[in-house]
């Protein structure tokens, strides 16, 4: 594991990111700070939907939901397994949010668009939150495609059959691409299909499991890079490629 806290030097760059056609990005804190707290909302909502689906109160409605996305990898998958719900209005009324929070990163979507190949967005969320953020971020441009729950048929990260899903459908060579995730778990797959992985380092916001499993398994092998700062990690990538040898 190579930890950056705002960029990367040059000798960790000639054994991965050189053979790097294709940039796979996770949507939800990842390519924004977790301190814009977009999650904060979907997670009202969450409660809120379930709570009137199950007819529970909202302390059972949250416990449901949070034990889902433990067990599950997102709490839709929950609700789909253990109950049959129908996806649709789930994903349109959590995300039925306000992403004004989200400020727009210009230098980060430069830094991304000097990358070479391909851009993507891979999100457990739906095509239209990605498309609402990115959209607020001020990058859309910069992505070729976005590949969210749906395209996975429901399937979420970090199941091996969504990645293989997600391979199938975008038609990356995993070997040759390189995966930024701010839950460190969701890297385990893509390194076992041969993708550089970068675990974009979120603060630990609270005591309970749910807070702290985007931490759990990052001292494992298939956390390649760590970064707090996404941004100058891809600027630095640039830097150093460019740099005489």
């Amino acid at each position: 594991m190579t930890i950056i806290e705002s960029g990367i030097g040059k000798a960790a760059v000639p054994r991965d990111f050189p053979a790097v056609e294709t940039w796979v990005f996770d949507l939800d804190n990842t390519l924004y700070p977790p301190e814009c707290d977009l999650f904060a909302q979907v997670d009202l909502r969450m409660t809120a939907f379930i709570s009137r689906y199950l007819d529970v109160d909202a302390a059972e409605a949250r416990r449901i939901q949070k034990d889902f996305y433990i067990e599950h990898g997102t709490t839709l998958s929950g609700l789909m397994s253990v109950y049959g719900i129908e996806p649709t209005e789930f994903l349109q009324f959590v995300h039925d949010i306000d992403v004004t929070a989200v400020l727009a990163d210009a230098a980060l979507g430069q830094a991304i668009e000097a990358l070479p190949g391909r851009k993507i967005v891979f999100t457990n969320g739906s095509l239209a939150h990605a498309e609402n953020v990115i959209r607020q971020l001020g990058i859309a441009h910069v992505f070729s495609g976005i590949f969210d729950i749906v395209s996975t048929e429901y399937e979420p990260k970090p199941r091996q059959r969504a990645y293989e899903r997600f391979l199938h459908a975008s038609g990356i060579e995993p070997t040759r691409a390189a995966m930024f995730e701010d839950i460190a778990r969701n890297l385990e797959v893509p390194h076992t299909l041969g993708m550089t992985t970068v675990w974009v380092r979120p603060a630990i916001a609270g005591t309970e499991r749910h807070h702290r499993l985007s931490h759990e398994g990052a001292e494992g092998d298939h956390v390649h890079y760590v970064t707090d700062n996404l941004r100058g990690f891809l600027e630095g990538l640039a830097r150093a490629s460019a740099a005489p040898e």
